[in-house]
């Protein structure tokens, strides 16, 4: 039987939004959220690669039985420094089977739920992909800086309702077998399966305003569930 391990990079620098990881969002932590999600659902070991006292104490502190601290280099902590570096350095340190597969969550989608990764594990599992990614359905029509639609005809404009849209990434979590990250060297390889994830899941918190819009909505569908759970 393979491991499953997720993965959460958490630098302490953020320039948008100070200690944005551990700036509280509806009540906790912004990285309790999608750590609660990993640890409801089926991975089995879930790692924060952090380089911040502050976020290691934060982290800790939430008593998660699952969870682990990975020291991250600092050369690995950088606003330069690609996602891809730090997997790569946590793979390097530790040891674990090629089919072993590992889940990168992102703190900055914390409407994530167990419900959505344990369905992706079993889409992955089901497609025989090599690789899948989370991801929305846009309905948007997109044009590019020359003027030229990208994924329309302007001349038969589809209703709405008539065009079936696209994936779009919502960068909450990424699924691959470890054997092709430390081959690639990327989150992605091979056939790559998408999991569909609801259209509110597709803000990221990078700015303020995102930040306001997604605290509303946390409030929202966790009140929602939770009332659900009571009346069961």
């Amino acid at each position: 039987m393979h491991k499953t391990i997720g993965f959460l990079p958490l630098r302490g620098g953020s320039k948008s939004i100070p200690l944005k990881n551990i700036k509280v969002i509806n009540g906790k932590p912004l990285c309790y959220w999608v750590l609660e999600a990993l640890e409801t659902s089926k991975v089995d070991e879930i790692y924060v690669a952090t380089d911040s006292k502050d976020i290691t104490d934060t982290v800790n502190a939430m008593g998660f039985n699952k969870v682990k601290i990975f020291q991250r280099s600092s050369k690995n902590a950088q606003d330069s420094s690609s996602t891809e570096s730090v997997i790569l350095e946590f793979l390097e340190k530790n040891s674990y089977q090629e089919n072993d597969l590992f889940i990168l969550v992102q703190a900055t989608s914390p409407l994530l739920d167990s419900k959505h990764i344990n369905e992706a594990l079993q889409l992955l599992h089901d497609s025989k992909a090599d690789s899948l990614l989370s991801a929305v359905v846009s309905k948007r029509f997109l044009w590019d800086k020359t003027g030229n639609p990208i994924n329309y005809n302007y001349k038969k404009r589809p209703r709405r309702q008539d065009f079936s849209g696209y994936f779009m990434e919502n960068g909450a979590f990424y699924i691959n077998k470890i054997q092709n990250i430390l081959k690639h060297k990327n989150r992605l390889s091979g056939k790559i399966a998408i999991y569909e994830m609801p259209e509110y899941t597709n803000l990221e918190i990078d700015e303020e305003l995102d930040w306001l819009i997604v605290e509303i909505l946390l409030k929202k569908y966790i009140n929602l569930f939770n009332l659900f759970c009571n009346l069961l």
